[in-house]
């Protein structure tokens, strides 16, 4: 029997879903009047998952080795990494592949983007692509809707393989119904459609300077909701929890708190942690934990600096802070990659 076909905008107009809610202890403190019987769970900065695969590390083709990466991940990280998806670069990305051929990086690379045009009339999987030992997946990034992207993005699903799309563009209302709008046209008429991975949206870009009071009620915030609601009406979707475009470098996440940490520093991290919170609990209530899937590097189109290790601190505490269980995290930081990615 042929699957039903994926909403499309008049499927959003019939009004919202009806969402899964986060129970309120996440959002609550603990009861100070808590028995014995029924101990606290244990501290978020303790929560680690077994096992981690970086599925966003972008490298070039000057480190195939991912000597960089592996300085920037640390112990915390790099010493559970289990697996990486490496995101090859537009230009020289056959010198890479050879430097990784010839120079075994140390690391398990569970998969290997393959950049491609949405904007471009014809199509065709590069040479380097071709007898490889290592699964590919393809990416490219969304500004605007044209006829040539409808039918690059039905390309790229009907290799069979992820399609990693990075939505450069900021999603107004108009824009995003054309967003909607391209994903339902791509997927029409396919026989089956493989995994579609969105990315700069969780967090999404960001105005820092703007309070969190405010953002609350902000126009922005609303309108993310939605979204975030509509898109995980598409049961293909996964969303990248990856470092955010917010202008401003990655906090560091020291593991002990040294006489050289500043108060200003603290705050500063408590600040991203609330604000990522933000964003991570509407994504958690309309996509699952099944649908969420860690990555390290922030997207190409970003101007901030930030460490693989640094990262992977504040996405893992912001996201035991909310009360998930382990098989949560476990998913996040593992597992949906491996099914995405792995197979």
């Amino acid at each position: 029997m042929e699957p039903p076909p994926s909403p499309g905008v008049g499927a959003r107009r019939k009004g919202p879903k009806t969402l899964p809610t986060l129970p309120s202890s996440a959002f609550s403190p603990p009861n100070t009047g808590t028995g014995e019987r029924f101990p606290l769970p244990a501290s978020p900065s303790t929560v680690h998952p077994d096992i981690v695969v970086d599925a966003h590390v972008v490298v070039s083709d000057l480190d195939p080795t991912l000597a960089v990466w592996k300085k920037e991940a640390g112990q915390s990280l790099g010493g559970r990494i289990g697996g990486v998806v490496l995101a090859l670069p537009e230009t020289d990305a056959d010198k890479l592949v050879a430097g990784l051929q010839a120079k075994a990086p140390g690391v398990p690379i569970l998969s290997l983007m393959v950049p491609f045009q949405l904007q471009a009339a014809q199509h065709e999987l590069p040479a380097y692509a071709s007898g490889l030992s290592i699964p590919i997946s393809l990416s490219t990034s969304f500004t605007q809707v044209t006829p040539e992207a409808i039918d690059s993005l039905k390309w790229a699903l009907s290799q069979g393989r992820p399609v990693d799309i990075d939505v450069r563009a900021a999603l107004s209302d108009p824009a995003f119904e054309g967003f909607e709008d391209l994903l339902s046209k791509a997927i029409a008429d396919l026989p089956s459609v493989p995994p579609i991975i969105l990315s700069s949206v969780l967090p999404p870009p960001h105005d820092l300077s703007l309070s969190i009071v405010k953002l609350m009620k902000h126009p922005t915030y609303r309108a993310f909701q939605s979204q975030t609601a509509t898109l995980s009406l598409f049961p293909e979707l996964y969303i990248k929890f990856l470092p955010p475009t917010w202008n401003a470098p990655t906090p560091a996440t020291p593991l002990e708190p040294t006489s050289g940490s500043s108060e200003t520093d603290s705050k500063q991290l408590k600040e991203w942690k609330r604000r990522v919170k933000m964003y991570l609990g509407p994504v958690m209530e309309a996509f699952g934990y099944q649908r969420i899937i860690f990555g390290s590097s922030p997207s190409p189109a970003s101007q901030s600096a930030s460490l693989a290790g640094d990262w992977y601190e504040i996405a893992r505490e912001s996201l035991a802070e909310l009360g998930v269980e382990q098989e949560f995290i476990d998913a996040v930081f593992c597992s949906n990659a491996q099914k995405v990615y792995g197979s």
